[in-house]
Order: structure tokens, then sequence, then C-alpha cells
């Protein structure tokens, strides 16, 4: 049992920023043990913005580990705090949601979410289940469990009150809240971002305060994006979606820099700590930095998209970016009615949804980045039609066939 223990405590830690003392882990996993039970997983989700990319997937990746071992999952879906609003890390009162956006964005939310966790071990419950039903006597006791100088300790509280700037009664009520689910469900274990750290916490000494036992805890570092710099983000268009096509997710795998390896093996994959610390020694004996990411690129993508669709965007990528061919299956434009050629081609780019304005597509071309029929084009008006496919690429990993249409009478 103990060796058992020692497994799991090591998956269970793996690419985990902050946690429970290992002893109080360890204690935990052992009593549990020998009750013969598993453990109950809480993640709470206030549906505020309910696309999935894979900086989401950071702790639902974690969830899955742990089921794989055996134990349960509850999501509980934030239907009545959502109805406030987390103000984490926001320097406002943020924006009440209403309970049908709350709902609509909860929806969304499971429709995604199963494609990392088991469904068959997990519970989505609602906490307007227990929460609507609080007496205003029940609100006064939940209240009393902690002080105001503890939630002053959150920075953005604090900081909002020695600025004299708003700050409503109401947010106080959000990490109590958040913090009773973990009593309403009796969690065993809470998992969240280390942005997440206060209202995680507060759910220990709430459950303490109501004579429970408190749950360990485990908080996840928030994933950098393609870029390698800031956070995932689908506004800073550094992001992977999860929902994306197979070689979509691949090539933008491959994109991030090398250094980010070993952080996305330990956060987006289900690898074994041991196996990602034979990997940590490739890179350490300078075996070639592009080997090892194109593994990373096959788990993740086969992760969403299955082991035959993740080998094809593998066989893709050699095709395109290491033999330097065209693939079958590339995205064709029709050009519309715009004045010149060249603006036919930036306003088709652009409704692609690849580029986050004509002027950065405008940007690309001046620079030299842009290829018709293997051929560089620094004036678009300039192009040649062929009688067959005529073929674009806009840097290194857009490409395009590219077709007449509107009056388009360029030759």
């Amino acid at each position: 049992m103990e060796q058992n223990i020692e497994n799991i405590i090591k998956i269970m830690l793996k690419g985990v920023t902050e946690h429970t003392a290992a002893d109080d882990i360890r204690a935990k996993l052992k009593k549990a043990a020998e009750e013969n039970r598993t453990l109950m997983i809480k993640l709470g989700l206030d549906p505020s913005a309910p696309d999935i990319h894979l900086g989401h997937s950071v702790v639902l990746r974690k969830i899955r580990q742990l089921q794989d071992l055996g134990h349960h999952a509850v999501i509980i879906i934030g239907d009545y705090t959502g109805q406030i609003g987390d103000p984490t890390g926001k320097s406002k009162t943020r924006k009440q949601l209403t309970k049908e956006e709350v709902l609509k964005n909860a929806r969304t939310y499971q429709n995604q979410i199963f494609k990392i966790i088991d469904k068959n071990k997990t519970e989505v419950r609602y906490n307007s289940e227990w929460l609507s039903k609080l007496s205003f006597a029940d609100t006064i006791e939940l209240t009393s469990k902690c002080t105001v100088a503890r939630m002053l300790e959150r920075d953005d509280f604090r900081n909002r009150y020695t600025r004299h700037l708003p700050l409503s009664v109401h947010e106080f009520l959000y990490p109590l809240m958040q913090a009773y689910d973990s009593v309403a469900i009796g969690a065993d274990i809470e998992i969240g971002g280390t942005d997440q750290t206060f209202n995680i916490l507060m759910g220990r000494t709430i459950q303490k305060g109501y004579g429970l036992e408190s749950q360990l805890t485990l908080f996840m570092p928030l994933l950098e994006g393609i870029d390698g710099i800031e956070k995932m983000s689908k506004s800073l268009g550094n992001y992977i979606g999860i929902d994306e096509e197979p070689h979509v997710i691949y090539e933008k795998v491959m994109k991030i820099p090398d250094d980010l390896i070993i952080k996305y093996y330990e956060l987006c994959t289900d690898i074994h700590p041991d196996e990602i610390e034979k990997i940590k020694k490739r890179l350490e004996s300078d075996e070639n930095p592009r080997n090892i990411k194109m593994e990373l690129a096959m788990e993740i993508t086969r992760l969403y998209c299955g082991e035959e669709r993740a080998a094809d965007a593998q066989n893709r990528f050699i095709l395109v970016y290491q033999k330097n061919r065209v693939p079958d299956d590339i995205e064709t434009l029709i050009l519309g009615n715009e004045y010149s050629l060249e603006e036919k081609i930036i306003s088709a780019l652009h409704q692609t949804g690849s580029f986050r304005s004509k002027s950065e597509i405008r940007r690309v071309i001046k620079q030299g980045g842009v290829k018709w029929n293997d051929e560089k084009m620094p004036d678009l008006n300039e192009a040649q039609f062929h009688p067959n496919d005529n073929i674009l690429k806009v840097g290194k990993k857009h490409i395009f066939k590219i077709k007449k249409g509107g009056n388009g009478n360029h030759e």
C-alpha cells in the first residue's frame, strides 16, 4: 500500500506549483485506502468564458490523472456564484452575469470538459442546489467564520480598499460561497490555478469551521502560450484550442519555445513523471529538441483527436515543413470584389480568421513574408495566375489555394 501511495503522490504532484504538505497528502491517501473509499476531487467553474483551450485544460488533465487512479470528480458549475462574478485579479467590480448567460456557458463547458475528464467518474453539480437554500441566518453563520482582516489579505481586495476604489460587500461573499461548496460536497481535494489560491485555501478554513476535515489543495501554474511569454489567451492569439483541427494543434505545439517542452509535457499530457525524467535527460544530452517536440505534438494531438488523426497531422507537418511540399487538403480562397488584386487577397485572408487584422497581413506582405507559387511577392498586384492551382504561402504556417471570384480578371 505504501508503494502505491507514493506512486499516487508522484502523479498527483506532477507539474503542481504549490500544494498541501506531502505528509498531509500521504495521511489522507492512507486513510482513504484503509476505509476503502475513493477521494472526492472538487473543481469549481465560474462559467464566464466558455471556450476551453490548452491553458484551461491544465487542471482538467490533473483531474483525469487522478480519475485514472480510481478517484471521483465533482465539477461544480457556479450558476449561483457566477451571478456575482469572481473579482480575482480585478481592479474593479466585475459585471454580474444573468442566470441565462451562466447556464448557456455551463452547457458549452460540459460539451468540452468531457473531451478530457472521464464522464463515468464525474458528477456535475450546480451550486444553486445548496446556496439558494441558505437562510439569512445560515449566511450570517457562514460569514462569521472569516474576518474582514482575512478578506483583505487578498491583493485585489486590499488594493482597492487602500486606493479608495469601490469594493462591494457582496464581493466578499464570493470566496465564502465557493468555500461552502467544499462543505456541501465533502471535498477531499480541490484543484485550481495559482490565481485561485485564496479562494481554494478559504475552502480549507470554512470546512474546519464546520467541523469537517480540511481538503487537500493542488495549485496548477498558468500555462504560457505558443509565444512563450504571455499566459495562453485567445485574445492574444497564442492559444491552442482543444477543438481545433488536428494539423492546427500539431503545428501550434511545434511553435512553442524549446524551454517550454518539459512544462508542456508536465501540464498538458498524461505521461508518467518517470518518463518525463527520461525526456529531460535526452534534452540535457543535446538530442535535437525538434525530435522531442514532435513527440510532444503527437501526444497532445492524440489526446484530443485520436491516434489516426494525430498521425495524419504529423505526416502533414513533415510534408509541409520538412519536405516543403503542398498538402492536398489546404483551404481554397475565392477572391471577392475589392478594387485591386492585393486587396482581394488581403480581404480573403482576413476572413479566414487566421490573422488579427488586415494591417497585419499588409505588414507580412511588405516584409517579404508572402510567396505566390513559390516566388516571393512583395506586391501581390503583380501576381500572375497559372491555369492550374495557384498557391499562396503567408509566413511559415499558412498555405492557401487562390481562385478568382467577383470581378477578378487578373491574369
